[in-house]
């Protein structure tokens, strides 16, 4: 074989070239291969995700309505009209503001409750502390319908709640049917279910801080306030971005709470934007629908880079 290729060629092929092409023939098989396997995830992604995405994008700058479903093709191209109508209907407006509140107030309550448990944790040794996280992370694996509907008949009116303030001589409110308290227990609520996620995170946060940075500043006479200030939160940094972001693609996505506990109710006092989504999708107006997640989604990329840029680390 190499006198033809020398016959033919004049020259013999060099053995480190013909160790490449193998080498390289080897790769492209093993290529081949792995697509093989993942070709069924690919498939079920681009159907189930990826072609419902560009469709619900395309959709929002349309009138798509549940009337053209049987003639989806005909429909009106009518650009950012779709988002700037969205922006001005007062029902949208009042759950951007619902949506911002539970944001603002939600995610530093739940932030500096979960840090609080972390650092006690952190402090602590023994058995308890091993059951205390266990009991602090139950409501996070617990069904979100489920935690809802325990808490809808705590917070009635002849509910547990209510029932302890009258042990002590106060008359409590309706507390899902008042304007006044229906999003505050939404997010007392909230709080409590989240809690569990970012303390685990913040503790394994601590625990990966040098112990020997924390013994030199007791030594320099630092007191336990400024070494939470100077050294541990410092330190702290990437794990609390970690816990901001995931905390608050939940927050401004909230849903079951509203849609189980207060219906967006009283007065809308509840309503989200991924509430008003929902409902405008049961309206069947899937144009003002899809707009309004896109929106929604913009919200969390602006919320996410105004993270980023306040908690990332310095050095």
């Amino acid at each position: 074989m190499t006198q033809a290729v020398v016959g033919a060629t004049g020259r013999a092929p060099a053995p480190g070239r013909a160790r490449a092409g193998g080498a390289s023939s080897r790769r492209r098989r093993q290529g081949w291969v792995a697509w093989g396997f993942a070709l069924p995830f690919v498939a079920v992604f681009a159907v189930f995700m990826v072609v419902p995405i560009v469709g619900s994008f395309a959709m929002s700058f349309t009138d798509f309505t549940a009337r053209d479903i049987r003639s989806p093709f005909a429909v009106n191209f009518i650009g950012l009209d779709q988002y700037l109508s969205v922006l001005g209907d007062p029902v949208f407006l009042t759950s951007l503001g619902v949506t911002a509140t539970f944001v603002v107030v939600g995610i530093p309550v739940t932030m500096a409750v979960a840090l609080a448990l972390a650092l006690a944790l952190n402090s602590s040794g023994g058995r308890i502390v091993s059951v205390l996280r266990v009991g602090f992370y139950a409501p996070v694996v617990t069904s979100i319908v489920a935690v809802a509907v325990v808490w809808r008949y705590i917070l009635q009116p002849d509910g547990l709640v209510n029932s302890a303030l009258a042990v002590i001589g106060i008359q409590g409110p309706d507390w899902l049917n008042d304007t006044s308290t229906a999003l505050p227990s939404l997010i007392a609520m909230a709080v409590w279910r989240n809690v569990g996620t970012l303390m685990v995170i913040f503790l394994a946060g601590l625990q990966a801080i040098p112990t020997d940075v924390t013994e030199a500043a007791l030594m320099d006479g630092a007191s336990p306030w400024r070494r939470l200030t100077s050294v541990t939160l410092p330190l702290l940094r990437p794990t609390l971005l970690l816990g901001a972001v995931l905390i608050s693609v939940g927050f401004l996505q909230f849903f079951e709470e509203a849609f189980v506990m207060t219906q967006g109710g009283p007065l809308n006092s509840t309503l989200s934007v991924a509430y008003y989504t929902f409902k405008q999708f049961g309206f069947g107006q899937y144009g003002t629908a899809s707009a309004a997640s896109y929106l929604l989604f913009l919200a969390i990329a602006l919320l996410s880079l105004l993270q980023f840029r306040l908690l990332r680390s310095k050095d």
